[in-house]
């Protein structure tokens, strides 16, 4: 519910946004790579439409895009957890005034090697394996192998989600292997047939293997109906109500016909 609600405030700010012809130039965009695939995907095509606009874009995790926001060093911070209060604070001591648009659905995948004979594993089993408390696959069920865990570095959005959903907010196990992206993650998986990892959806493919969760598969009837339990939606975050050419990308973004069909193609749910 939480989700829909800033999805209507996003759409309903964007009526009142003038998208008059603006000056050709450069938008800056930073942040989440969660949200990398979908930003490269729509600004591909967008400056296909515009060519006189470039669009330059970055990763680096939710955090660092957010910090870009207020520090005033992007147009727009993609972001794959919703603002933090500290943070709109340190924005508005600064002058921004954080808007946030939905722009896609996804859920977070817990991953392991090919070789792997899991099929499902339950939200309490992965938290104890992030605490720490399960050291060995045979422990739920699985090959009688060490397990290795693969996590997300702080800054990263797509750890605050795994952290509140799955860890219940508890720590995370001192030994698990920090990673920087969704790609990282699923690359040190990939290689190491006694790893778990977490990815966003758009990351999923044939080097890794899905798991269910509480025998539930992530995919995008089980997103946008809620019964995956590690759902959430996906931001861009401007500092201020977008004018000119960022305005004009937004309202791309977020176009049923337009930016939407590219999210689909980039492996995650449109909004609609």
């Amino acid at each position: 519910m939480k989700s829909r609600i800033f999805l209507v405030m996003a759409l309903a700010a964007l009526g009142a946004f003038s998208v008059s012809p603006a000056l050709a130039g450069k938008i800056v965009i930073k942040g989440s790579t969660t949200v990398l695939p979908i930003a490269l995907k729509v600004s591909e095509a967008y400056m296909k439409q515009n060519p006189d606009v470039k669009i330059s874009i970055s990763g680096g995790g939710s955090g660092n895009g957010i910090k870009a926001l207020i520090d005033g060093s992007t147009d727009i911070a993609d972001s794959s957890r919703f603002i933090k209060g500290k943070e709109v604070k340190l924005a508005l001591d600064k002058g921004a005034y954080p808007v946030p648009f939905a722009v896609a659905y996804d859920c977070i995948v817990p991953v392991v090697h090919a070789g792997n004979t899991m099929v499902n594993i339950t939200m309490a089993q992965l938290k104890d394996i992030y605490m720490g408390k399960v050291k060995n696959w045979k422990e739920i069920g699985g090959p009688d192998r060490p397990v290795v865990v693969v996590s997300r570095d702080t800054s990263s959005g797509t750890y605050e989600v795994w952290h509140k959903k799955v860890l219940q907010k508890e720590r995370v196990f001192p030994g698990a292997l920090l990673q920087a992206s969704n790609g990282a993650v699923a690359q040190v998986v990939a290689k190491n047939k006694n790893a778990i990892g977490y990815i966003g959806l758009g990351y999923l493919d044939k080097s890794v293997k899905a798991l269910l969760v509480n025998r539930i598969q992530g995919s995008e009837e089980t997103t946008l109906n809620g019964t995956f339990p590690i759902s959430r939606p996906l931001y861009m975050f401007t500092p201020g109500w977008p004018k000119g050419e960022v305005a004009k990308f937004i309202n791309f973004m977020v176009h049923p016909e337009k930016g939407q069909k590219y999210v689909r193609e980039a492996g995650y749910v449109p909004l609609y």
